[in-house]
């Protein structure tokens, strides 16, 4: 079994990535983002986001309700029905679910983020949280009908509220209990690049090991990104590529190891 992450940036070419899909026999699971269709729909409406650094570094979007209400228009609206219908018109019988839905993504929302703000420690407390664990009966069922689920963001938390989390977390718990051959991670950008700003610095292959080592010298969202990669690892993975989504095949160039190979 594959478990294929989509990134939700404006340039990920998603007509090739499930018209690619539509040729592999494995069974898979889609995970995706959404946040260029989030920060749009957030500019129509007048929201601002806001993100959040804490004092280890890991930097998060602020989630409020109304940041959660943005998730559920962008993310289990807009986004996870348009790749549902492309997986459709391929021959693709998705169904879309947020983690909301039959409970599929559980998860325990965070105490609060310790940050620095105006100089003082403080922390600050919103819906978002790290999913602990999948309804492998739900998604069990599905897979075993042919049918190909596609998951998004909000998840469920211990007092079944809607919580943000990231993707990144929720792969791995997928993982942990599905133990896939292969995670492919489709974002915008060649792979793993050791300088962000260029192209041609990706780095094609990476040990467990070397992911630590990279951890310690990033800051941000990347920081955090590597970290869950680690975690990925540690869940059972064998082998992950990252991959360009913006390619005409890109689910193609990702099983042919184009990109960053981490194994």
């Amino acid at each position: 079994m594959l478990i294929i992450k989509i990134g939700g940036g404006k340039s990920i070419n998603l007509s090739g990535i499930i018209a690619d899909l539509s040729e592999v026999e494995q069974a898979f699971i889609i995970v995706h983002g959404a946040n260029a269709a989030r920060d749009d729909l957030a500019q129509k409406i007048g929201v601002s986001k806001k993100v959040l650094t804490s004092i280890s570094g890991y930097s998060s979007v602020f989630s409020d309700e109304t940041a959660i209400d943005l998730l559920m228009m962008a993310y289990a609206g807009l986004k996870n029905k348009r790749i549902v219908e492309l997986c459709q018109q391929h021959g693709i019988n998705a169904v879309g679910l947020s983690g909301l839905d039959g409970k599929v993504i559980q998860g325990k929302r965070n105490s609060g983020i310790k940050v620095y703000e105006g100089g003082k420690r403080k922390i600050v407390r919103d819906f978002s949280g790290k999913p602990k664990s999948v309804n492998k009966t739900l998604l069990t069922l599905l897979l075993e009908n042919h049918f190909t689920p596609v998951l998004s963001v909000p998840i469920i938390d211990e007092n079944n509220v809607a919580i943000n989390s990231e993707n990144d977390d929720i792969v791995n718990v997928i993982q942990n209990e599905f133990e896939a051959d292969q995670v492919i991670q489709l974002i915008e950008a060649p792979g793993f690049l050791k300088n962000p700003d260029d192209p041609a610095s990706l780095i094609s292959r990476l040990s467990v090991d070397e992911l630590q080592v990279w951890e310690a010298r990033v800051e941000g969202r990347i920081k955090r990104k590597l970290l869950a990669l680690k975690k990925l690892f540690e869940s059972g993975a064998t082998k992950v590529v990252i991959s360009d989504g913006r390619t005409e095949h890109p689910v193609r160039d990702a099983l042919n190891e184009k990109g960053t190979v981490i194994e």
